[in-house]
């Protein structure tokens, strides 16, 4: 099968067709808690074992371990010298924890994500943000305001590029009517054990549909606006990877057995197997690996250039899906 371009490419954005995700630095989430030496050592194994796969993006959020995340990295950047300018960053705001005063919400005011993105560039020890992601959509958002703070975003050199997460084409068809910065990223739970993406293409008209809580459309849209689809969780916590599958549904099951027969037949690992199922289907999908295990990062090396057969494909969607097509 030929290689195409992601649409992040086809913007000539020189993106890996893999993404680190870096939630898992800096230890646990309780932001009084110390960044050590081994959050340190840790990041270290999990920056080389990227770069050595050729992953050259990363993904942050301002929230991750209460910015330690952040922090984890900017460290890791000071002993490379050179890395920022040959790397892409992409960072989230818009989620704020509840504490003794306010509830758990999410924000879109302009102040705030203006905020946000100054504490992730300090945090982070960088001058800009390569793509800036609004994390998970407000319902009290006023798009003029989303569009204001692009706009200063952009005029101060802070962000280059914009998007969303967790957002549904209406939902980014409204921010993009306001601002004159395309929305380039929609980054949304898909993996092998996440179907809906697909099963809302093949269940129109069907009672299935009703279930299905991915929103409809999205991906088409996507694809028409050459919209970086990006797949958080696509290594589905390892359950097809050689996780434990006792307690597990018969279709994980069954599933998890034919991936380790495709990691066979293709002589590679069943990581690649479980993310080039993802990477085969034709919107261009970008896997955001959510793992810092060294040899876990290594072990996706070869998802960048495989791509399944048809066949083989529909087999694993079957398969997960648990019951036959319509």
């Amino acid at each position: 099968m030929t290689q195409k371009l992601i649409p992040l490419q086809r913007r000539n954005i020189n993106a890996s067709q893999l993404v680190l995700g870096c939630m898992r630095l800096g230890g646990d989430w309780n932001a009084n808690s110390p960044i050590t030496a081994e959050h340190y050592r840790e990041g270290n194994e999990a920056l080389d074992a990227a770069l050595e796969i050729g992953i050259n993006m990363f993904d942050h959020a301002d929230i991750y371990t209460s910015g330690k995340a952040e922090r984890v990295f900017s460290q890791l950047l000071k002993e490379r010298a050179t890395l920022r300018e040959e790397i892409i960053i992409q960072s989230k705001c818009g989620i704020r924890f509840g504490d003794e005063s306010n509830p758990h919400r999410f924000d879109f005011s302009a102040d705030y994500i203006l905020d946000s993105v100054d504490g992730i560039l300090e945090r982070l020890g960088t001058e800009y943000l390569d793509i800036l992601l609004l994390h998970r959509p407000d319902p009290l958002v006023e798009p003029e305001d989303v569009a204001s703070a692009i706009h200063a975003l952009k005029a101060s050199d802070k962000v280059r590029h914009f998007g969303v997460s967790n957002m549904s084409h209406g939902q980014i068809r409204l921010l993009q009517a306001y601002s004159d910065e395309p929305f380039i990223v929609n980054q949304l739970e898909m993996s092998l054990h996440k179907i809906g993406f697909c099963d809302t293409a093949v269940s129109v008209n069907q009672e299935a549909w009703r279930n299905n809580v991915f929103p409809e459309g999205t991906m088409e849209h996507c694809r028409l606006e050459n919209i970086q689809l990006q797949s958080w969780g696509p290594l589905a916590q390892g359950r097809y990877s050689g996780g434990s599958l006792e307690g597990q549904s018969e279709s994980v099951v069954q599933t998890a057995a034919l991936v380790a027969q495709l990691a066979e037949k293709h002589n590679t690992t069943r990581e690649s197997i479980v993310l080039s199922w993802l990477m085969t289907h034709p919107s261009g999908i970008q896997p955001v690996i959510g793992t810092i295990n060294p040899a876990r990062i290594r072990a996706c090396k070869d998802a960048a250039t495989l791509r399944l057969s048809r066949e083989d494909w529909y087999r694993l969607y079957v398969a997960s899906r648990g019951v036959n097509l319509p």
